[in-house]
């Protein structure tokens, strides 16, 4: 870990005006992803992966709905289109990207437009290489719960709406680290993307290790009128602006629940949706959350949230060329800005299930 990213101390000690939720408290990593170089060794976004040379590169069978939607870019390009306008604007949270690595992503470019202008098979026709997504090794992310010897998490997705939810269909490994000898040196990559926040910008992390909360849509009843008792919070002498009065359980959500951004493990964040349960289809246990895949690491409503390291970027008025220090990853996944992916807490090895909301 080449950097370090730390959450602040929340506002006011959850179990202290709550001594109910102390029970429901779980540990989660946020994993703080931020441009850079990874490599097939580092646990990164949108890196490398640790693939081996004698195992198939995967790829998404089902059918592509495709039109001329007017985008037309391949993943190399759209790297290129976001490189160029962090230079050009000098925008240190963009991505950056040595001379010999654009010369990489421009031949890469150039071979796949040649191929586009000649005719390519419509992805309906074929299978699409899929995309890497996240690569976890259990060394800097010890919250996982690989099966077997397995060490390491590779997230890999399709990088074209997919029905019914319209979002990028999953898939999910794990494997030994120590058993890959030779690595595949040039995966295939899709001509192209159905839209540009399905193609990952290449990250290093920082994992943290914090504890979170439940959000107060996954609380009972009688819990959630406990955490919307104004006079609960009072009595707790909490430091609250009155203008939560009427609504204290926003403050809880926001504040001191579940935390933004890239995480493994804790509570999966709601809002526009109610809590949507989810079983495994093969011994029925209740799926708890493996990883958070997130647009954002913070908005205007979990300023708070932004590591100390961030803290003034997280103020600042504005963002140069669309590139916000908040979208390290340039990742945007639905109208609720995260999805998530589920394990069985009976078995990593029955099948994942994800989420988009």
């Amino acid at each position: 870990m080449v950097f370090e990213r730390t959450t602040p101390p929340r506002s006011v000690e959850v179990t202290a005006v709550f001594p109910e939720l102390a029970a429901l408290a779980r540990p989660a990593i946020r994993l703080h992803p931020r441009p850079g170089s990874p490599s097939v060794g580092d646990s990164s976004v949108g890196g490398p992966l640790l693939w081996p040379a004698g195992e198939p590169w995967p790829h998404c069978e089902d059918t592509h709905l495709h039109g001329d939607s007017g985008f037309r870019q391949s993943p190399a390009e759209i790297r290129l289109d976001r490189h160029d306008r962090a230079r050009r604007h000098d925008d240190p949270y963009g991505p950056s990207f040595t001379p010999e690595e654009v010369a990489a992503l421009e031949q890469k470019a150039a071979r796949l437009a040649e191929r586009l202008d000649a005719g390519p098979p419509w992805p309906a026709d074929r299978p699409v290489p899929l995309l890497p997504v996240a690569q976890l090794y259990l060394r800097d992310v010890p919250l996982l719960r690989p099966p077997g010897e397995a060490d390491l998490l590779q997230v890999l997705w399709c990088p074209y709406d997919h029905e019914p939810d319209w979002k990028p269909a999953t898939a999910v490994f794990w494997r030994t680290a120590a058993s890959v000898v030779d690595v595949l040196a040039t995966p295939p990559e899709p001509y192209e993307a159905n839209y540009p926040g399905y193609v990952p910008e290449p990250c290093l992390l920082a994992p943290e290790a914090i504890t979170e909360y439940p959000d107060s849509l996954d609380l009972s009843r009688e819990l959630r009128q406990v955490v919307g008792d104004w006079s609960r919070w009072q009595a707790a002498g909490a430091d609250l602006d009155s203008s939560y009065e009427e609504y204290p359980a926003e403050f809880y959500d926001s504040e001191l629940a579940d935390a933004p951004g890239w995480k493994v493990g804790g509570w999966p964040p709601w809002g526009r949706t109610d809590p949507y349960r989810r079983y495994c289809a093969v011994c029925e246990a209740r799926m708890v959350p493996l990883l958070t895949i997130a647009s954002f690491e913070w908005d205007g409503g979990t300023r708070g949230w932004a590591p100390q390291e961030d803290r003034a970027a997280a103020h600042a008025a504005g963002h140069r060329a669309g590139l916000s220090p908040a979208q390290p990853t340039r990742v945007e996944v639905g109208s609720a800005d995260n999805m998530q992916l589920y394990v069985c807490p009976a078995s990593p090895e029955h099948p994942h299930t994800d989420l988009i909301q």
